[in-house]
């Protein structure tokens, strides 16, 4: 099921325009999270603190796999 509060889903310029990737999109409040091969799969929604927290620790390499 779609989830109506958010519009204007987007994916990273680096994806190369595949359906393999997660799209965001955003309001004033909240960031959604869905995954591009299953859009009626469901919405992962943060708040904007958070988004900011979670990609603060991407750019830090908290989740690198290596």
């Amino acid at each position: 099921m779609s989830d109506g509060r958010f519009d204007n889903w987007r994916t990273s310029s680096f994806s190369g325009g595949g359906s393999n990737c997660v799209e965001v999109a955003f309001t004033p409040d909240l960031v959604g999270v869905r995954d591009s091969k299953n859009r009626d799969g469901g919405v992962l929604a943060f708040g904007a603190e958070q988004w900011h927290q979670f990609i603060a620790a991407v750019r830090e390499g908290e989740f690198d796999l290596d």
